[in-house]
């Protein structure tokens, strides 16, 4: 890139850094100064070829090879005419005709191959297909702003989602603190011995536990279905299937021993202070204090022989 130049001033990238390169629609490029010095009027001669030229036609060279910006600009114009789809040809390969002829165009016209007869043959296909490239152009205007109002809508629910979470983790971390303050606060006034006191405090922080780990109504989310957008389906009634609805039972595990506590009381029985308090890690794998401590239970009570008197 240090190489590159004005060809009319010879400043080149190596002396100038900050040097802006135009090119032109005859693939030329000038530096921005001389754009700005000989298109005074708005309009001259390429400086190589000669070509009329006017000074909004210059686009910034993006590419180390001018031809290629040539090739860039000209596909997108050509594009804008022929712009028909696969669903507009009775076959795949007509389809494959029609856009092999598109890149002979783009090729005749970038490297000035037969332009004269390529740019007939282009005015002659806008004359005879102009109600069919206004409907595509319309057609395409209108799933480019579908496509953006879904772009912007997907932005904002990720914005809301990473709001949510990041209130939840600060609202976990302020439970946190305050029980551990509690705790320090309890051991330097209570009377009570310390090992009370911690057990205590375990079953509290058990509870907290659990209030966190409650599971926070999700929004619904909208998936793809995989129609292209702008297709319009046709309404087709769905027969009504009659069927009784599902009823859940829970399961019932017989011990053939002492009756195991329910889950929702474990905690204020005390059960929860020598287990592992649940870690923001676990919760992603199903895992609670409770639930762990209760099947631990069921297995102990499922290990004893025991006959009611």
């Amino acid at each position: 890139m240090d190489d590159l130049g004005c060809p009319r001033c010879k400043t080149t990238k190596y002396r100038n850094p900050s040097l802006k390169l135009l090119v032109n629609v005859c693939g030329h490029t000038l530096c921005e100064s001389c754009v700005e010095l000989l298109f005074v009027r708005g309009s001259g001669t390429c400086q190589e070829c000669n070509t009329p030229l006017r000074k909004s036609n210059f686009k910034v060279q993006l590419f180390e090879d001018p031809s290629i910006d040539k090739e860039v600009e000209i596909r997108k114009k050509i594009l804008k005419i022929y712009n028909k789809r696969e669903d507009d040809f009775p076959s795949l390969r007509d389809y494959n005709d029609f856009l092999e002829e598109i890149e002979e165009i783009v090729y005749n016209l970038t490297n000035n191959v037969d332009i004269e007869n390529t740019r007939r043959k282009i005015d002659l296909y806008q004359n005879d297909n102009k109600d069919t490239i206004q409907k595509n152009k319309v057609k395409m205007t209108r799933e480019q702003e579908e496509l953006e109002e879904a772009l912007e809508f997907e932005k904002q629910e990720n914005e809301q989602r990473k709001m949510h979470l990041q209130k939840e983790e600060q609202l976990q971390q302020m439970l946190k603190r305050k029980n551990k303050q509690e705790l320090l606060d309890q051991l330097e006034t209570s009377h009570l011995p310390a090992s009370i006191v911690l057990a205590q405090h375990k079953g509290k922080s058990s509870k907290i536990e659990m209030h966190i780990e409650k599971p926070k109504p999700l929004k619904t989310v909208t998936f793809s279905t995989g129609i292209k957008m702008g297709h319009h389906i046709s309404p087709v009634t769905i027969p009504k299937v009659e069927e009784a609805l599902y009823k859940y039972h829970p399961i019932q595990i017989e011990t053939h021993g002492p009756a195991v506590p329910p889950i929702e009381t474990l905690s204020r029985q005390g059960y929860l202070n020598h287990v592992r308090a649940t870690a923001p890690q676990d919760l992603a794998g199903g895992y609670t204090s409770s639930l762990a401590c209760h099947r631990a239970l069921q297995d102990a009570f499922s290990g004893l022989f025991w006959q009611p008197h």
